[in-house]
């Protein structure tokens, strides 16, 4: 597997799986009839560092972006959102890509990383935790989850 920064010609490779895991409405508390371009812009944004996997065959099978959280005195706490492709669960590649960022993370002087609207119900809750990440509390009943009806949302946390 290759961890490398994305470019624009990668967004085309990013948008099949972005399209599916946010149509789902399962995990991201973005508009699950989100455009194309609309996604480009949130995810793609000249503001965030972009990064993507490659599997061995070249093909991207997940992407994940670095910005900062808050502004000002406080642009030092680090934000970032992950996606793997859903047909490539299960391989590594998500943890790889966050180790990867947390690393990323530090070395651009970052002291902290947040996560501000994890769903409860999101598996990737244990990679995160695995990963060092305290939930800070939770906004009850604050998803509406297809399948799970109302869920909260944690925010997440870890010093760097």
């Amino acid at each position: 597997m290759l961890i490398r920064e994305a470019t624009a010609d990668d967004w085309p490779r990013i948008w099949p799986f972005w399209r599916h895991i946010v149509a789902a409405g399962e995990t991201y508390a973005w508009d699950p009839g989100t455009s194309e371009e609309e996604a480009r812009v949130l995810w793609m944004n000249p503001a965030k560092r972009v990064y993507v996997v490659e599997d061995d065959s070249g093909s991207v099978v997940a992407s994940a972006y670095l910005t900062p959280n808050y502004g000002g005195p406080a642009a030092r706490i680090a934000n970032a959102g992950f996606m793997v492709d859903p047909g490539q669960g299960g391989r590594g590649y998500g943890r790889a890509l966050a180790e990867h960022l947390l690393t990323e993370a530090g070395a651009a002087g970052y002291r902290g990383m947040v996560f501000n609207a994890v769903v409860e119900t999101n598996p990737a809750v244990r990679l995160w935790t695995s990963l060092g990440f305290t939930i800070l509390g939770t906004v009850p009943e604050a998803f509406d989850h297809p399948r799970d009806g109302r869920v909260g949302l944690h925010i997440m946390y870890r010093a760097l």
